[in-house]
Parts: C-alpha cells; structure tokens; sequence
C-alpha cells in the first residue's frame, strides 16, 4: 500500500506523467469512481476498508520495531498489535465499549494514549480526540459536546476540571492503564463489522462561533489520507533520481500532538500502515530531547510544525554535521517561509531535494496538496500541486468555479473530506458547496496547477500550529469590569507564525495592567491563547458602517475610510 515497491530504474518524469501512470488502469493507485456519501467521485480501488484492517496487515512486519518511545518503551509490529488486543479485549468487557461507542482520550502523548487510540478503532467505536491544552471550562465544553462514554485521562490533564470528576467512567492513565493492556495476552482483535464511512474519531478545530467543533473523520477519510500519500510521495520518487544503495531506512521523529489530526494521521496510522519505525516523544517539546533521539535511534525524517523546526535549527547545541542522515523534512501549521526553506537548505543539506509543505485542514484530513523539492525552490510560496486522489479548485461566494489566476474560496473535494460537525448540522451546512465541495475558510488562487494562498478568510491566528478564534479571547477580556472595547488578532512572529494581540479600550478611569490582565485571561483559557501583546489605547477601536471592528486598520493594512458624521 505504501508504493515502496516500486521500480525507480527508469528516468526521472514529470510529475503529471508519473501521476497519470500510477492511478491509471491496473496500476497501484489506479482511481474509480465511486459513490461516496451522495456524491460520486475518484476514489483508490485498491484501498483499505477500515483502519483494523490497517493493523490486521501490520503483523506482517512481525519483530520489526514499530515504536520507541522517549521513556524507553519499545514495541515491535507484533506486540502493537497483541497489546491493542488486549485493551480491546478489557474495555469491550469491563465497560461495554462496543460498534458505536465514542472514548474520549485527554492526556499528553504516551504510549496508552496510541493503545486506547487503536483499540477504540478495531472494536469500531469513536476516538474523541480531547485538546490536550484545554483548561477546564474548555475540556468540559468537549466532554458536554462529545457525551462519551468512557474517558482515558493523565492525572494533570483531570485535576483541571472541578473538583477532578469528568462525571463518566474513567481510566486515570498513571494509576490504571497498565492492567488494560496486560488484561488478556492471548486476545484477539474484534471482528465486528465495520463500515467504510462509520465514525472513526472526532477531531476539534476552532469554529465561527469560537467554540471547537467537532470534525468527524470516518475509516474512509483517514484511509483515504494515508492513500494520498502513499500516492504522492510514490509520484514524487518518480519525478528524481533514484536513492543510493547506501540511503538507510526511514526513520520518523513525532513530537505533535495526538489531538492533532497531523500527529494522529502521521504517528499513529502511519507506522503500521508503511512498516516504518516511529521515535516519540512526550511532555513539552524539547530540541535537545529531539536531537539526542534522532541520534541515537537513527531518525531520518524531521517533521513538523515551523516554530519546532526553527527551534532546532537554531538551538546552540545544533551541528549539522552531526545530522547528516537527516535526508527528508517538512511540515506546516503556520506559514513555511522562505527564510526557513533557506535556512534548512543549509544546515541539512542531505534534506534539501526532499523538503515539503503542505496546504490542508483538520476537515480534510490533513494535507490536501504539496509542494516539494525544485518546485518549492522555483515557487517558495506557493502551497503546492493537489495530490493525486483529491480535488482542490476555487470558487466565487455563490459557489461558482473561477478561473486560474482569480482569487476565491479554496475548496477540496474527495474521500479525504469528513462527514461533517458533530452535532452542528448549521455548521456542516456552511462548510460545504454542492457535490461535496469542502470550503476551507481560506481564500487563494490557482496558477499553471500550482495552489497560492491569499489570506485567512475568517479572522483565525495560527500560533505554533495551534489554531486560535480571536472571538473566544476577546469574549474573556469583555468580561474584565475595567475593559470597554477589545480586538483580538494575530501578528506576525518568525518563530509561531503568529503571536496574539490584544488591543483594549479601557472603561472612562480605569487603569489597566497588562499583565494582570493577562492572568485574568490564563484564568480561563489554555496558555497559547493568552495575548502575548496587549495594546491599551485611549481612543475607540475603528469600526465599519455596521459597527464591525476593522483588524486590517489595528494590523496597519489599511486605512479607516468611515467615518461617523
């Protein structure tokens, strides 16, 4: 399913051809089309039809080692899959987590959080992928929305709500889990009945009200997005010269989240679905951490967010000759600018053909196009060609298609895209145009088949790969008896992407703190969202006609051309 199998003796294609060959009749990634959920479209044929049977073909990597993790903990294909039993087995029996049911994980990374995970998926039960920042108005925002049925949680994440009681069944991971996966050595997986489109996890994503919604991502969806990149990155192997003999095996790095659909996607499904070995690590992210494993263990492959990345290039103990295996990288979550590009260009050199950015959204699974290699070295900004196995094309507001060149709404389509908002049908509504037409929010341009993004549609700050709704940061500081008037938005920072910035009014005699109004924010909400900048101004905030605030004017994009007779 991965493409490695490839012949890669012939010249070097271009990427059309290759991509014509590979998803052509009888070929690997050969795409039909099908119904999928009302609405036809290409589709792999050769495809997974649920994520169990994704570890059910992992035994056949046997002994190879799946997963080390920063505590030591080691697993082989093998003993993954007995120890996924082997939860499954006790949740089945000891709380009734069958076909349907929905178990909610709010912990750091580890070890039984990919267990519960996994076992949730073959019993053909729900993962509610909890935000592991979450302060405790918001994670019981999440529990309230998600009503799951059982909840796997680390002490520090529960001790955040009220009184420390979530109000279901819970496994506390430090002091329980280990019994769940030590419950039955001999289990077997489920074999209840899965259908390609069931619920296979809610993810949250901040929203227009500024409240996360939950995304539900199906068995297809996230097949299908582990398709896409078999799929491409068998194009891509097309497109260049062939590795050298002495190229070592790959080796992946995971320091993001779980809750994250891009941590989700490429570290826990990732692995048994190509065989590849998987380093993680837990806790905060920490450079010296990722670069004594990446030593140690063999890591070929650096991904993630921009603001990690930047963190490890410039950390005092970085030397790039010390990471000279490292022949791969990439990642997104803010914008990839072409001052990193450059800057991981020089320093892992052996990564230079092989950086890729990628353009995509919780909604779609992840990443729905790429740009790699020479194409990101001639268009640095560009986000990239659509892979092959999804659509992405712009239309105007009415839901008409527009031409190349023509900003509009950036929209995919494919079997990559999900079902919908939990318990939002409004929401889901608004997201899509006809035929399955997934709006993203954002708005760009399509050139020559190469996608450019214009601006943030919604008012949305990405801060180190967080997403962050303004909306909510600003409802919290209206409720400050000293605060008249506030905008929230995000400014550019080299490291995060984005910072957040409050600009504030303050109420006739009153005095503001910064700080202290800082604290009144952390109060409630995770720490990323408290404003790293806070502007207090004495004049009102500038509005539109209809009251609207006007960001563009406060961000120093625009000038203030109403005015109030």
């Amino acid at each position: 399913m991965s493409g490695g199998g490839f012949s890669m003796t012939q010249p070097p294609m271009s990427f059309e051809a290759a991509a014509s060959v590979l998803t052509g009749a009888d070929s690997p990634f050969e795409l039909v089309t099908e119904d999928v959920c009302g609405v036809a479209m290409p589709v792999f044929k050769n495809r997974f039809r649920s994520l169990r049977e994704i570890l059910l073909k992992s035994k056949e990597f046997g002994g190879a080692e799946m997963a080390v993790w920063d505590d030591g903990t080691r697993w082989s294909f093998t003993e993954h899959e007995r120890l996924v039993a082997s939860v499954a087995a006790a949740i089945r029996q000891k709380h009734g987590i069958g076909h349907g049911s929905r178990v909610a994980i709010l912990a750091s990374n580890s070890p039984g959080w990919v267990l519960m995970a996994w076992a949730t998926l073959t019993l053909g039960g729900t993962v509610v992928a909890m935000n592991g920042w979450w302060q405790g108005d918001e994670v019981r925002y999440g529990l309230d929305l998600a009503e799951p049925d059982l909840l796997l949680a680390d002490r520090n994440r529960l001790a955040r709500l009220e009184g420390g009681d979530p109000g279901l069944p819970t496994i506390v991971l430090e002091d329980d889990f280990d019994a769940y996966a030590e419950h039955d050595h001999a289990a077997e997986l489920s074999d209840v009945p899965i259908a390609e489109d069931d619920l296979a996890a809610i993810m949250f994503t901040s929203g227009t009200t500024g409240r996360p919604k939950g995304a539900m991502v199906s068995h297809r969806n996230f097949i299908a997005f582990l398709m896409l990149t078999f799929c491409n990155s068998a194009v891509l192997r097309m497109t260049r010269p062939p590795p050298g003999e002495d190229a070592p095996p790959p080796v992946g790095i995971m320091s993001n989240p779980l809750f994250h659909v891009s941590g989700f996607q490429s570290g826990a499904l990732m692995g048994p679905a190509t065989g590849m070995k998987t380093v993680w690590t837990t806790g905060r992210f920490d450079p010296v951490k990722i670069m004594r494993l990446t030593l140690e263990e063999g890591v070929t492959r650096w991904g993630g967010i921009t603001t990690q990345l930047w963190r490890l290039l410039e950390h005092p103990e970085f030397e790039p000759d010390k990471f000279h295996q490292v022949n791969s990288t990439g990642g997104g979550g803010s914008a990839f600018s072409p001052d990193l590009q450059r800057t991981l260009r020089e320093k892992l050199p052996k990564a230079r053909g092989d950086i890729n950015v990628g353009y995509g959204l919780t909604e779609c699974g992840g990443v729905c196009s790429m740009a790699t290699g020479d194409l990101l070295l001639a268009h640095p900004d560009t986000a990239g060609r659509t892979i092959p196995g999804n659509d992405v094309a712009i239309f105007d507001d009415e839901g008409a298609r527009l031409p190349d060149g023509v900003d509009g709404n950036i929209c995919v389509r494919g079997p990559n895209v999900m079902l919908g908002y939990w318990k939002n049908p409004e929401a889901t509504q608004e997201a899509f145009f006809e035929d399955g037409w997934l709006r993203t929010g954002d708005i760009g341009r399509m050139r020559d088949g190469l996608l450019f993004l214009a601006s943030r549609k919604r008012d949305m700050i990405i801060r180190g790969g967080e997403n962050i709704y303004p909306l909510e940061i600003e409802n919290r500081l209206d409720d400050h008896p000293d605060v008249e008037e506030v905008a929230v938005v995000g400014v550019d920072h080299r490291e995060l992407g984005q910072e957040v910035k409050a600009v504030i009014v303050p109420r006739a005699g009153a005095r503001l703190d910064p700080e202290k109004l800082k604290e009144f924010v952390a109060e409630t909400l995770a720490y990323y969202k408290v404003p790293t900048y806070i502007e207090i101004r004495t004049e009102a905030l500038p509005r539109n006609a209809t009251g609207k605030v006007l960001k563009p004017v406060l961000l120093g994009e625009a000038e203030n051309t109403f005015r109030e007779e």
